[in-house]
Protein backbone atom coordinates (compact mmCIF):
# COMPACT_ATOMS: atom_id res chain seq x y z
CA UNK A 1 0.00 0.00 0.00
CA UNK A 2 0.76 3.64 -0.85
CA UNK A 3 2.79 5.56 2.10
CA UNK A 4 1.59 9.06 1.14
CA UNK A 5 3.53 11.57 3.78
CA UNK A 6 6.11 10.68 1.00
CA UNK A 7 4.25 12.52 -1.33
CA UNK A 8 5.10 16.75 -1.49
CA UNK A 9 3.11 17.52 -5.12
CA UNK A 10 4.72 20.33 -7.24
CA UNK A 11 8.17 22.29 -6.83
CA UNK A 12 6.91 26.11 -6.39
CA UNK A 13 10.18 27.01 -6.19
CA UNK A 14 10.35 30.63 -4.33
CA UNK A 15 6.56 30.38 -4.46
CA UNK A 16 6.42 27.14 -1.97
CA UNK A 17 3.25 28.18 0.32
CA UNK A 18 3.51 28.35 3.84
CA UNK A 19 1.51 25.93 5.53
CA UNK A 20 0.44 26.08 9.46
CA UNK A 21 2.06 24.10 12.10
CA UNK A 22 1.15 19.87 11.57
CA UNK A 23 0.30 19.82 15.17
CA UNK A 24 -1.92 16.68 16.57
CA UNK A 25 -4.32 17.71 18.82
CA UNK A 26 -4.42 16.06 22.63
CA UNK A 27 -8.17 14.77 21.87
CA UNK A 28 -7.00 12.45 19.22
CA UNK A 29 -3.63 11.47 20.82
CA UNK A 30 -5.88 9.99 23.74
CA UNK A 31 -8.39 8.54 21.62
CA UNK A 32 -7.27 5.75 20.36
CA UNK A 33 -10.07 4.20 18.77
CA UNK A 34 -12.13 5.43 15.53
CA UNK A 35 -15.07 4.16 13.77
CA UNK A 36 -14.21 4.53 9.65
CA UNK A 37 -18.10 4.64 7.46
CA UNK A 38 -17.60 3.54 3.66
CA UNK A 39 -21.73 4.08 2.61
CA UNK A 40 -22.90 5.09 -0.70
CA UNK A 41 -23.77 4.31 -3.94
CA UNK A 42 -21.28 1.35 -4.23
CA UNK A 43 -23.15 -0.51 -1.53
CA UNK A 44 -26.25 -1.21 -3.91
CA UNK A 45 -24.30 -3.72 -5.30
CA UNK A 46 -22.01 -4.24 -2.62
CA UNK A 47 -19.42 -6.59 -4.91
CA UNK A 48 -15.94 -6.86 -4.91
CA UNK A 49 -13.23 -9.54 -5.67
CA UNK A 50 -12.52 -11.05 -2.50
CA UNK A 51 -8.33 -12.13 -2.10
CA UNK A 52 -7.89 -15.37 -0.55
CA UNK A 53 -5.67 -15.34 2.51
CA UNK A 54 -2.47 -16.11 1.61
CA UNK A 55 -3.03 -15.73 -1.95
CA UNK A 56 -0.85 -13.36 -4.13
CA UNK A 57 -2.79 -11.42 -6.80
CA UNK A 58 -0.60 -10.52 -9.83
CA UNK A 59 0.25 -6.92 -9.62
CA UNK A 60 -1.26 -6.47 -13.49
CA UNK A 61 -4.43 -7.76 -12.19
CA UNK A 62 -5.08 -5.77 -8.68
CA UNK A 63 -7.22 -3.49 -9.97
CA UNK A 64 -9.15 -5.87 -12.18
CA UNK A 65 -9.34 -7.97 -9.14
CA UNK A 66 -10.42 -5.82 -6.75
CA UNK A 67 -11.12 -6.39 -3.24
CA UNK A 68 -12.52 -2.72 -2.54
CA UNK A 69 -16.28 -2.50 -2.89
CA UNK A 70 -16.67 1.65 -2.89
CA UNK A 71 -14.34 1.02 -5.92
CA UNK A 72 -16.59 -0.56 -8.03
CA UNK A 73 -17.46 2.68 -10.19
CA UNK A 74 -13.89 2.21 -11.34
CA UNK A 75 -13.67 -1.96 -11.93
CA UNK A 76 -16.77 -1.89 -13.59
CA UNK A 77 -15.43 -0.27 -16.44
CA UNK A 78 -12.51 -2.38 -16.98
CA UNK A 79 -13.51 -5.34 -19.80
CA UNK A 80 -13.35 -8.91 -18.85
CA UNK A 81 -13.40 -7.94 -15.03
CA UNK A 82 -15.67 -10.20 -12.46
CA UNK A 83 -17.09 -6.50 -11.72
CA UNK A 84 -18.48 -5.94 -14.78
CA UNK A 85 -19.69 -9.51 -15.25
CA UNK A 86 -21.54 -9.62 -12.30
CA UNK A 87 -22.81 -5.75 -13.24
CA UNK A 88 -24.44 -6.63 -16.71
CA UNK A 89 -25.75 -10.26 -15.05
CA UNK A 90 -27.43 -8.35 -11.92
CA UNK A 91 -28.10 -4.78 -13.66
CA UNK A 92 -28.16 -5.02 -17.56
CA UNK A 93 -25.70 -4.00 -20.03
CA UNK A 94 -27.13 -0.74 -20.37
CA UNK A 95 -27.29 0.49 -16.38
CA UNK A 96 -24.51 2.71 -15.58
CA UNK A 97 -23.19 2.95 -11.71
CA UNK A 98 -24.88 6.21 -11.82
CA UNK A 99 -28.09 4.58 -12.18
CA UNK A 100 -27.55 2.32 -9.09
CA UNK A 101 -28.34 5.93 -6.95
CA UNK A 102 -32.18 5.53 -7.32
CA UNK A 103 -31.97 1.92 -6.27
CA UNK A 104 -30.11 3.61 -2.44
CA UNK A 105 -33.06 3.92 -0.43
CA UNK A 106 -31.52 3.68 2.91
CA UNK A 107 -34.52 2.71 4.89
CA UNK A 108 -33.22 1.21 7.55
CA UNK A 109 -31.05 4.16 8.15
CA UNK A 110 -30.67 4.96 12.01
CA UNK A 111 -27.93 7.28 13.14
CA UNK A 112 -28.46 7.06 16.95
CA UNK A 113 -28.29 3.54 17.03
CA UNK A 114 -25.19 3.76 14.29
CA UNK A 115 -23.93 6.15 16.42
CA UNK A 116 -24.77 4.54 20.40
CA UNK A 117 -23.32 1.30 18.88
CA UNK A 118 -20.08 3.36 18.16
CA UNK A 119 -19.95 4.82 21.28
CA UNK A 120 -20.86 1.44 23.30
CA UNK A 121 -18.38 -0.60 21.52
CA UNK A 122 -15.10 1.49 22.53
CA UNK A 123 -14.76 4.75 19.55
CA UNK A 124 -13.77 7.99 20.56
CA UNK A 125 -14.18 9.16 17.01
CA UNK A 126 -16.21 8.49 13.74
CA UNK A 127 -15.21 9.67 9.71
CA UNK A 128 -17.80 8.79 7.74
CA UNK A 129 -17.46 9.72 3.91
CA UNK A 130 -18.69 12.82 2.81
CA UNK A 131 -17.92 11.89 -0.63
CA UNK A 132 -15.99 9.11 -2.16
CA UNK A 133 -14.05 8.43 -5.50
CA UNK A 134 -17.67 8.32 -7.49
CA UNK A 135 -18.24 12.12 -6.89
CA UNK A 136 -21.76 11.37 -4.79
CA UNK A 137 -21.99 13.62 -2.29
CA UNK A 138 -23.66 12.37 1.54
CA UNK A 139 -24.64 15.89 2.50
CA UNK A 140 -27.07 18.19 0.16
CA UNK A 141 -24.47 20.45 -1.58
CA UNK A 142 -24.57 23.52 -3.33
CA UNK A 143 -22.33 21.78 -5.90
CA UNK A 144 -23.74 19.65 -7.71
CA UNK A 145 -26.95 18.27 -7.56
CA UNK A 146 -25.34 14.98 -7.56
CA UNK A 147 -26.10 14.01 -3.93
CA UNK A 148 -28.18 11.87 -1.60
CA UNK A 149 -30.44 14.97 -0.54
CA UNK A 150 -31.64 14.79 -4.33
CA UNK A 151 -31.34 11.40 -5.21
CA UNK A 152 -31.46 7.60 -3.83
CA UNK A 153 -32.15 8.55 -0.28
CA UNK A 154 -33.51 11.54 -0.66
CA UNK A 155 -31.88 12.60 2.69
CA UNK A 156 -29.01 14.95 4.43
CA UNK A 157 -27.48 11.62 5.70
CA UNK A 158 -24.07 13.64 6.93
CA UNK A 159 -26.31 16.17 8.29
CA UNK A 160 -27.67 13.10 10.71
CA UNK A 161 -24.60 11.13 11.25
CA UNK A 162 -23.02 14.14 12.25
CA UNK A 163 -25.57 15.10 14.63
CA UNK A 164 -26.04 11.74 16.06
CA UNK A 165 -22.41 11.44 16.52
CA UNK A 166 -21.86 14.60 18.54
CA UNK A 167 -25.00 13.72 20.76
CA UNK A 168 -23.46 10.34 21.60
CA UNK A 169 -20.05 12.38 22.08
CA UNK A 170 -17.98 10.92 19.79
CA UNK A 171 -15.94 13.28 17.58
CA UNK A 172 -16.62 13.79 14.39
CA UNK A 173 -14.21 13.83 11.18
CA UNK A 174 -15.10 13.59 7.40
CA UNK A 175 -13.88 11.39 4.46
CA UNK A 176 -13.46 13.58 1.42
CA UNK A 177 -11.84 12.41 -1.97
CA UNK A 178 -9.90 15.38 -2.95
CA UNK A 179 -8.50 14.25 -6.28
CA UNK A 180 -10.75 11.36 -7.60
CA UNK A 181 -14.05 12.44 -8.82
CA UNK A 182 -15.42 10.06 -11.44
CA UNK A 183 -18.59 12.36 -11.97
CA UNK A 184 -17.23 15.26 -13.47
CA UNK A 185 -14.00 13.49 -15.10
CA UNK A 186 -13.55 11.26 -18.53
CA UNK A 187 -10.75 9.48 -17.80
CA UNK A 188 -10.33 5.36 -18.45
CA UNK A 189 -10.76 3.22 -15.97
CA UNK A 190 -7.79 2.94 -13.41
CA UNK A 191 -5.48 0.02 -13.66
CA UNK A 192 -2.65 0.53 -12.01
CA UNK A 193 -0.89 2.73 -9.15
CA UNK A 194 0.55 4.93 -11.76
CA UNK A 195 -2.85 5.51 -13.33
CA UNK A 196 -3.99 6.06 -9.85
CA UNK A 197 -2.29 9.61 -9.50
CA UNK A 198 -1.76 10.67 -13.51
CA UNK A 199 -5.75 9.58 -14.52
CA UNK A 200 -7.11 12.47 -12.25
CA UNK A 201 -7.89 16.86 -12.72
CA UNK A 202 -5.45 19.00 -12.00
CA UNK A 203 -7.08 22.16 -13.79
CA UNK A 204 -7.98 24.91 -11.76
CA UNK A 205 -11.81 24.47 -12.53
CA UNK A 206 -11.72 21.18 -10.36
CA UNK A 207 -9.33 22.80 -8.00
CA UNK A 208 -11.82 25.50 -7.17
CA UNK A 209 -15.29 22.51 -7.66
CA UNK A 210 -12.82 20.53 -4.64
CA UNK A 211 -12.11 23.79 -2.52
CA UNK A 212 -16.15 24.99 -2.31
CA UNK A 213 -17.43 21.26 -1.31
CA UNK A 214 -14.42 20.61 1.03
CA UNK A 215 -15.27 24.57 2.69
CA UNK A 216 -18.81 23.72 2.80
CA UNK A 217 -18.20 20.59 4.55
CA UNK A 218 -15.94 23.02 7.31
CA UNK A 219 -18.60 25.68 7.68
CA UNK A 220 -21.87 23.04 7.88
CA UNK A 221 -20.21 20.29 10.40
CA UNK A 222 -16.95 22.30 11.98
CA UNK A 223 -15.34 18.50 11.81
CA UNK A 224 -12.99 17.48 14.41
CA UNK A 225 -10.91 15.91 11.39
CA UNK A 226 -10.23 16.27 7.90
CA UNK A 227 -9.04 12.91 6.46
CA UNK A 228 -8.73 13.42 2.74
CA UNK A 229 -7.85 10.65 0.61
CA UNK A 230 -5.13 10.21 -2.62
CA UNK A 231 -4.14 13.82 -3.37
CA UNK A 232 -5.85 17.40 -4.83
CA UNK A 233 -5.56 18.96 -8.02
CA UNK A 234 -2.18 20.14 -8.17
CA UNK A 235 -3.68 23.91 -9.54
CA UNK A 236 -5.29 24.03 -5.88
CA UNK A 237 -1.49 23.63 -4.24
CA UNK A 238 -0.56 27.28 -4.78
CA UNK A 239 -0.82 30.55 -2.54
CA UNK A 240 -3.80 31.91 -3.55
CA UNK A 241 -6.79 32.31 -1.42
CA UNK A 242 -8.30 29.60 -2.82
CA UNK A 243 -5.54 26.61 -2.42
CA UNK A 244 -4.65 24.83 0.70
CA UNK A 245 -2.34 26.55 2.40
CA UNK A 246 -5.27 28.95 3.00
CA UNK A 247 -7.88 26.28 3.42
CA UNK A 248 -5.69 24.68 6.29
CA UNK A 249 -5.28 28.20 7.74
CA UNK A 250 -8.72 29.08 7.63
CA UNK A 251 -9.96 25.41 8.74
CA UNK A 252 -7.41 25.41 11.62
CA UNK A 253 -8.02 28.92 12.68
CA UNK A 254 -11.81 27.98 12.66
CA UNK A 255 -11.92 24.80 14.47
CA UNK A 256 -8.62 25.23 16.70
CA UNK A 257 -8.86 21.52 17.88
CA UNK A 258 -8.74 20.31 14.43
CA UNK A 259 -7.10 17.57 12.61
CA UNK A 260 -5.41 16.62 8.92
CA UNK A 261 -4.40 13.71 7.79
CA UNK A 262 -1.19 13.29 5.14
CA UNK A 263 -2.91 12.52 1.93
CA UNK A 264 -3.25 15.78 0.23
CA UNK A 265 0.19 15.71 -1.93
CA UNK A 266 1.61 18.78 -0.36
CA UNK A 267 4.28 19.28 1.92
CA UNK A 268 1.91 19.43 5.18
CA UNK A 269 1.30 15.87 6.61
CA UNK A 270 -0.91 15.97 9.74
CA UNK A 271 -1.59 12.40 10.98
CA UNK A 272 0.30 9.88 8.45
CA UNK A 273 -1.98 7.36 7.84
CA UNK A 274 -1.37 3.32 7.23
CA UNK A 275 -3.41 1.82 4.97
CA UNK A 276 -3.76 -1.87 6.17
CA UNK A 277 -0.15 -1.37 7.19
CA UNK A 278 1.77 -0.98 10.54
CA UNK A 279 4.75 0.61 12.07
CA UNK A 280 7.55 -1.53 12.43
CA UNK A 281 8.53 0.37 15.87
CA UNK A 282 6.85 3.17 17.96
CA UNK A 283 6.99 6.37 16.50
CA UNK A 284 7.46 9.84 17.79
CA UNK A 285 4.64 11.16 15.51
CA UNK A 286 1.70 10.33 15.56
CA UNK A 287 -0.33 7.81 13.20
CA UNK A 288 -3.04 5.77 11.92
CA UNK A 289 -3.21 2.45 11.13
CA UNK A 290 -7.08 2.61 8.64
CA UNK A 291 -8.23 -1.01 7.32
CA UNK A 292 -11.92 -2.60 6.56
CA UNK A 293 -13.14 -5.53 9.10
CA UNK A 294 -12.87 -7.10 5.67
CA UNK A 295 -10.73 -6.81 2.94
CA UNK A 296 -13.23 -4.14 1.35
CA UNK A 297 -13.97 -0.80 3.22
CA UNK A 298 -17.32 -0.68 1.53
CA UNK A 299 -19.71 -3.46 2.33
CA UNK A 300 -19.36 -6.64 0.41
CA UNK A 301 -21.73 -8.97 0.50
CA UNK A 302 -19.56 -12.15 -1.47
CA UNK A 303 -16.87 -11.82 1.90
CA UNK A 304 -17.44 -14.37 3.82
CA UNK A 305 -16.40 -14.93 7.56
CA UNK A 306 -12.87 -16.06 6.32
CA UNK A 307 -12.03 -12.73 4.80
CA UNK A 308 -13.23 -10.73 7.96
CA UNK A 309 -10.59 -9.81 10.75
CA UNK A 310 -10.89 -11.94 13.88
CA UNK A 311 -11.74 -10.72 17.02
CA UNK A 312 -8.59 -12.02 19.10
CA UNK A 313 -6.25 -10.17 16.08
CA UNK A 314 -8.73 -7.29 16.06
CA UNK A 315 -7.99 -6.17 19.41
CA UNK A 316 -4.22 -7.60 19.09
CA UNK A 317 -3.83 -5.03 16.85
CA UNK A 318 -5.72 -2.24 18.47
CA UNK A 319 -2.88 -3.15 21.27
CA UNK A 320 -0.05 -3.02 19.29
CA UNK A 321 -1.17 -0.28 17.00
CA UNK A 322 -1.60 1.56 20.57
CA UNK A 323 2.01 0.87 22.02
CA UNK A 324 3.71 2.07 18.62
CA UNK A 325 1.57 5.67 19.43
CA UNK A 326 -0.72 5.03 16.59
CA UNK A 327 -4.51 5.43 16.35
CA UNK A 328 -7.01 2.31 14.52
CA UNK A 329 -9.62 3.72 12.11
CA UNK A 330 -11.35 0.75 11.70
CA UNK A 331 -14.08 1.05 8.84
CA UNK A 332 -17.48 -0.51 9.49
CA UNK A 333 -19.33 -1.46 5.44
CA UNK A 334 -23.10 -0.53 6.65
CA UNK A 335 -25.62 -2.58 4.09
CA UNK A 336 -27.51 -0.31 1.12
CA UNK A 337 -30.77 -0.24 3.28
CA UNK A 338 -28.55 1.26 6.59
CA UNK A 339 -27.97 -2.07 8.30
CA UNK A 340 -25.17 -3.08 9.61
CA UNK A 341 -23.87 -6.27 9.00
CA UNK A 342 -23.96 -8.86 12.20
CA UNK A 343 -20.69 -10.53 11.00
CA UNK A 344 -18.91 -6.68 11.75
CA UNK A 345 -21.30 -6.49 14.63
CA UNK A 346 -20.23 -8.91 16.79
CA UNK A 347 -16.83 -8.44 15.94
CA UNK A 348 -17.47 -4.70 17.13
CA UNK A 349 -18.71 -5.89 20.27
CA UNK A 350 -15.96 -8.29 21.28
CA UNK A 351 -13.27 -5.56 21.55
CA UNK A 352 -15.93 -2.95 22.76
CA UNK A 353 -16.29 -5.61 25.79
CA UNK A 354 -12.53 -6.15 26.15
CA UNK A 355 -12.34 -2.09 26.18
CA UNK A 356 -14.44 -1.54 28.85
CA UNK A 357 -12.41 -3.86 31.41
CA UNK A 358 -8.85 -2.83 29.90
CA UNK A 359 -9.15 0.46 28.43
CA UNK A 360 -7.04 2.02 31.05
CA UNK A 361 -4.36 0.57 29.36
CA UNK A 362 -5.69 1.99 25.57
CA UNK A 363 -7.02 5.57 26.36
CA UNK A 364 -4.55 8.50 27.11
CA UNK A 365 -1.44 6.09 27.34
CA UNK A 366 1.59 7.02 25.70
CA UNK A 367 4.12 4.74 24.13
CA UNK A 368 7.18 3.16 26.79
CA UNK A 369 10.48 2.98 26.16
CA UNK A 370 9.59 0.11 23.59
CA UNK A 371 6.53 -1.33 22.52
CA UNK A 372 7.89 -4.94 22.70
CA UNK A 373 10.58 -7.58 24.24
CA UNK A 374 12.84 -8.73 21.95
CA UNK A 375 12.38 -12.10 22.43
CA UNK A 376 10.42 -13.85 25.01
CA UNK A 377 6.83 -13.72 25.99
CA UNK A 378 4.66 -11.71 23.61
CA UNK A 379 3.61 -8.57 25.25
CA UNK A 380 2.69 -4.75 24.43
CA UNK A 381 3.91 -1.41 26.75
CA UNK A 382 1.91 1.67 27.30
CA UNK A 383 1.97 4.15 29.86
CA UNK A 384 -0.22 6.74 31.61
CA UNK A 385 1.14 9.15 33.98
CA UNK A 386 2.79 6.91 36.53
CA UNK A 387 1.74 3.64 35.66
CA UNK A 388 2.99 0.67 32.75
CA UNK A 389 1.14 -1.44 31.53
CA UNK A 390 2.06 -4.58 30.24
CA UNK A 391 -0.11 -6.02 27.52
CA UNK A 392 0.03 -9.68 28.08
CA UNK A 393 -1.12 -11.41 24.08
CA UNK A 394 -1.05 -14.61 25.17
CA UNK A 395 -2.50 -15.31 28.44
CA UNK A 396 -3.88 -18.47 28.01
CA UNK A 397 -0.08 -19.99 29.26
CA UNK A 398 -0.80 -19.12 32.55
CA UNK A 399 2.53 -17.15 33.33
CA UNK A 400 4.24 -14.05 32.20
CA UNK A 401 7.99 -14.00 32.48
CA UNK A 402 9.10 -9.67 32.58
CA UNK A 403 12.07 -8.73 30.53
CA UNK A 404 14.54 -8.33 33.28
CA UNK A 405 14.54 -4.39 33.63
CA UNK A 406 10.73 -4.35 33.75
CA UNK A 407 10.97 -7.14 36.45
CA UNK A 408 13.21 -4.58 38.09
CA UNK A 409 11.00 -1.90 37.83
CA UNK A 410 8.33 -3.89 39.35
CA UNK A 411 10.28 -4.86 42.41
CA UNK A 412 8.50 -3.47 45.22
CA UNK A 413 5.72 -1.66 43.34
CA UNK A 414 2.05 -2.19 43.38
CA UNK A 415 1.11 -4.23 40.58
CA UNK A 416 -2.66 -5.61 39.75
CA UNK A 417 -4.30 -7.26 36.37
CA UNK A 418 -7.13 -5.36 35.24
CA UNK A 419 -10.66 -7.41 35.75
CA UNK A 420 -14.06 -7.11 34.88
CA UNK A 421 -14.69 -6.43 38.63
CA UNK A 422 -11.77 -4.53 39.31
CA UNK A 423 -7.76 -4.44 39.71
CA UNK A 424 -6.67 -8.15 41.20
CA UNK A 425 -2.97 -8.17 42.82
CA UNK A 426 -0.78 -9.93 41.17
CA UNK A 427 1.01 -12.88 42.27
CA UNK A 428 4.54 -13.77 42.00
CA UNK A 429 6.27 -17.03 41.74
CA UNK A 430 9.22 -17.06 43.77
CA UNK A 431 11.10 -17.16 39.79
CA UNK A 432 9.57 -13.92 39.21
CA UNK A 433 7.06 -15.22 37.13
CA UNK A 434 3.38 -13.40 37.36
CA UNK A 435 0.65 -15.60 37.65
CA UNK A 436 -1.95 -15.01 35.02
CA UNK A 437 -5.47 -15.38 36.76
CA UNK A 438 -7.50 -18.22 35.59
CA UNK A 439 -10.20 -16.07 34.54
CA UNK A 440 -7.94 -13.68 32.35
CA UNK A 441 -6.18 -17.06 30.23
CA UNK A 442 -9.35 -17.03 27.69
CA UNK A 443 -8.92 -13.62 27.20
CA UNK A 444 -7.79 -12.40 23.55
CA UNK A 445 -4.79 -10.04 26.11
CA UNK A 446 -4.74 -9.49 30.07
CA UNK A 447 -3.29 -6.44 31.02
CA UNK A 448 -0.72 -6.41 34.13
CA UNK A 449 -0.95 -2.47 35.78
CA UNK A 450 2.42 -1.41 37.26
CA UNK A 451 2.17 1.38 39.44
CA UNK A 452 5.13 4.15 39.21
CA UNK A 453 6.85 1.70 36.76
CA UNK A 454 6.71 4.06 33.95
CA UNK A 455 10.08 5.83 34.70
Amino acid sequence: MLRFDQRTGPDFGAQTPVYPSASVPRWYRDAKFGIFLHWGIYSVPAWGTPRNPGVQTPVELEFVHHPYAEWYANTVRIAGSPTRRFHEETYGVGTSYEDLADLWTAERFDADAWMSLFAECGARYVVPTAKHHDGFCLWDSGTTPFTAARRGPRRDLLAEMSGAARRHGLRLGVYFSGALDWHVSAFPPIRSLTDLFELRRNDRAFADYAHAQLVELVERFRPDYLWNDIDWPDDGKGRGDRDLAALFARYLDEVSHGLLNDRWGVPYHGVRTREYLTEDEPSERVWEACRGLGQSFGHNAVEEDRHLIGATELIQLLVDTVAKNGNLLLNVGPRADGSLPESQVSRLRRLGEWLRVNGAAVYGTRPWRRHTDVAGHPVRYTTREETLFVTDLAPGEGRLTPARDVAELAAGRPASWLTAGGHRRAVTDPDGTVVVPEELRGAPAAVLAIEGGAA
